[in-house]
């Protein structure tokens, strides 16, 4: 059962060890690349702060974006700030989004996200510790997936074996890290594929982290996964 108070508290500790983090940093590594290709962390932390932003909206019952065009258009514009404007807004956002999940509301109603997604008010807040858990790792500043609360480890694998159940182009897959299974991808009597390995290294070949040459397959070769 999704716990949204539990959870955005989680989101409130996720967000200090990544400001703590970041602020070691100084305006030239700002501008450095991330691992996500492309972004700099400024780009990273402009995402953070837009996408707290973006789920207040969610919240409210705004559009989460006013277009895809605006989203990346604001990321643009606020990946050049120097340090201190970025934490301060990433800062700045996460007490808004603290705010709207503190109002009294029905959190068993249904929300809107991007691209007409629709998901219960209450996985919000999970929504989020995922967006500030993996943007943290993809800063590339000594956090890594290793790193992550076991907890948050173990729900966005489910998450994320739940996202790809049922899609045509991923074989049905048991993925297991030898004490817990999930399954994944197409319908089947059977997995055809089996693919063990660490849990930080499932995540991050669900997630997108990781190329997963550290998984092993049996069955069949590891599948190839579409993007999120």
């Amino acid at each position: 059962m999704i716990d949204h108070a539990r959870d955005l508290a989680s989101v409130q500790e996720a967000t200090e060890r990544l400001l703590s983090a970041a602020a070691e940093l100084d305006n030239a590594d700002v501008t450095e690349p991330s691992r996500l290709p492309g972004w700099s962390r400024g780009h990273v932390l402009a995402h953070l702060a837009r996408n707290a932003d973006a789920l207040v909206n969610v919240l409210e019952g705004r559009p989460m974006y006013v277009s895809a065009e605006a989203r990346d258009a604001d990321i643009e514009r606020d990946a050049p700030r120097p340090l201190d404007e970025q934490l301060a807004d990433v800062r700045a956002s996460a007490g808004r989004f603290r705010e709207a999940g503190a109002a009294p509301a029905d959190w068993s109603r249904t929300v809107e996200l991007r691209n007409g997604v629709t998901d219960s008010a209450s996985r919000v807040p999970f929504r989020r510790w995922v967006e500030v858990e993996l943007h943290h790792v993809d800063l590339g500043v000594g956090y890594e997936l290793e790193d992550l609360p076991t907890e948050f480890t173990e729900r966005e694998i489910d998450f994320l074996a739940d996202r790809f159940t049922g899609h045509p182009d991923v074989p049905p897959t048991l993925l297991t890290d030898g004490t817990r299974a999930w399954r994944t991808g197409r319908e089947a009597d059977a997995p055809e594929v089996t693919v063990r390995g660490s849990r930080a290294d499932l995540l991050g070949w669900l997630a997108g982290r990781r190329d997963g040459s550290a998984l092993a397959a049996e069955g069949g070769p590891l599948p190839s996964l579409p993007p999120l």
